[in-house]
């Protein structure tokens, strides 16, 4: 690696990849826990990306169904500047060789999913296009020759002087340790979904990035925003809870109960294509009163199907098969849009910590996530997040103290940590439950010395202030509120019954 000061990036999803990539021709120390990039939530993402590129589609419809999806709580000028690039992005994904489904003439093939008014979701391989694309980037980034690869090591601590980054320690499984000095460091770190049993994550999302930030005196930002995919698979024994793709809903696929019902109403449209926050409830209260949900997909045509093969071996691998019987499904705790508070830029309060993806929060999502938002987001402004860090922000200077996250919780302590998380940040939620969870966690000496438990605690603080519904923060013993942003270390303001 060169002697100018390298930019660290922890995290090898597409947001970290397309970060890396962008900071060229500066060094880059590419920093991921697994074997990159195949245990990360982008390369598992079913759905696909959303880009107006379709006949009769432009950015200013897709930004409306974006701050519809999230409760007008969303920063406008952030939506705009997402959708607006979207286009442009899927001609970069192809040009580095994403193998978009097309049509015999080579038209992209559009699909449509929950929220969406128009079909303006590109997929790669059916629905493996999270993995298309980060295969993809993972090859350029391998092939450039300015990033070096550190897998299989984890960020334990950040070295801050004077208030701002400079180094970083890292260990890996064979507890050995090394120091970096940078005066940039970008979290790419992904969810929190690995602090919840019922989860699509995977068990890297553990919110480590997120502890490690707040240990470091970043803002955080709207962490009560928990968006539950609708439709995870629901057998026992599934461990992590596999999704099944809305798009399957977007192909015709109707949720129904166990007579047969539909659950939504208005039928295919618009009720099962609702955006997620809404579908989940109605499951979750179906379940609450006995019932079970199912996602009927038998009137596809073989045609439709071949848009699901990811689908397809999943159901085959847990004895069934979802052409000739419906698939039973349950909400999981799919994405946060909280995370760190980041400007358009990615830059974080702590001078020299930045942070992209799922971890950061610039506010596009607002208070739900619109479907394939997400890879889109991790494209746009990695890639403008790492164009901005081409040049150092700073000299490198000798740490002064080092923070860390503190001690990860044992394995009952986690499962302690996930059933409180399940019931009180849940789809459905109440202040009595908030507060409960809040206090059992504060009193048990295990729980609140586990960053994990800190973690949660900031969430329910978070949850319990936010005294109205909003988004994926709906709560049955309040009414609705749309225009407070409330921040860990900002008081909620604006707040309307």
């Amino acid at each position: 690696m060169s002697a100018v000061p390298p930019l660290v990036v922890v995290g090898a999803g597409v947001a970290g990849l397309c970060t890396a990539l962008a900071a060229a021709p500066r060094p880059v120390w590419l920093v991921c826990r697994s074997a990159c990039p195949v245990g990360t939530a982008s390369a598992m993402a079913q759905g696909g990306l959303a880009a107006a590129v379709g006949e009769g589609d432009d950015p200013t419809q897709h930004a409306a169904d974006t701050l519809a999806a999230g409760a007008w709580h969303n920063d406008v000028a952030a939506v705009h500047a997402l959708v607006a690039a979207a286009p442009g992005v899927v001609q970069w994904l192809a040009g580095l060789g994403v193998p978009f489904d097309r049509d015999g003439e080579g038209r992209l093939q559009l699909g449509r999913e929950g929220g969406h008014g128009r079909a303006r979701i590109v997929h790669a391989g059916g629905d493996a296009t999270g993995r298309a694309i980060t295969t993809t980037l993972a090859q350029a980034a391998a092939a450039a020759p300015h990033v070096g690869w550190l897998p299989g090591w984890r960020l334990e601590a950040i070295g801050l002087a004077r208030g701002r980054v400079a180094g970083v320690r890292l260990r890996d499984a064979q507890e050995r340790s090394r120091e970096i000095a940078t005066p940039d460091l970008v979290l790419a770190t992904g969810g929190i979904g690995a602090l919840f049993a019922a989860t699509t994550n995977p068990p890297g999302a553990d919110g480590s990035g997120l502890s490690l930030a707040l240990a470091a005196g970043a803002d955080l930002r709207d962490l009560e925003f928990i968006q539950w995919h609708p439709t995870a698979l629901d057998v026992p024994g599934a461990g992590k809870l596999p999704l099944v793709t809305e798009a399957l809903r977007g192909a015709g696929a109707r949720l129904v109960d166990g007579n047969g019902d539909l659950l939504m109403p208005g039928g295919h449209l618009p009720g099962d294509l609702a955006p997620r926050d809404v579908v989940a409830r109605r499951i979750c209260r179906h379940q609450q009163e006995g019932g079970r949900a199912w996602l009927d997909a038998r009137g596809l045509d073989a045609e439709a199907w071949r848009q699901f093969p990811t689908v397809l071996a999943l159901c085959a691998r847990h004895g069934f098969d979802p052409r000739s019987e419906p698939i039973p499904v349950t909400p999981a705790m799919h994405f946060h849009m909280g995370g760190i508070a980041v400007d358009p830029d990615g830059a974080s309060t702590v001078p020299g910590l930045h942070a992209v993806g799922e971890v950061a929060c610039t506010g596009v999502h607002g208070a739900n996530r619109l479907a394939s938002n997400s890879l889109l987001e991790g494209v746009v402004c990695g890639r403008r997040l790492g164009e901005r860090l081409r040049q150092a922000t700073a000299g490198t200077a000798p740490a002064e103290h080092w923070v860390d996250a503190g001690p990860g919780a044992d394995a009952a302590a986690r499962a302690a940590i996930a059933r409180l998380a399940g019931r009180a940040l849940g789809p459905v939620r109440d202040g009595a439950t908030l507060a409960h969870a809040l206090q059992a966690i504060d009193s048990d000496r295990a729980l609140s010395a586990a960053r994990q438990g800190r973690l949660l605690l900031a969430m329910l603080a978070a949850a319990l202030a936010r005294r109205g519904s909003l988004g994926a923060h709906h709560r049955v013993d309040k009414g609705k509120n749309r225009n407070i942003r409330h921040g860990i270390d900002t008081p909620a303001y604006g707040e309307t019954a």
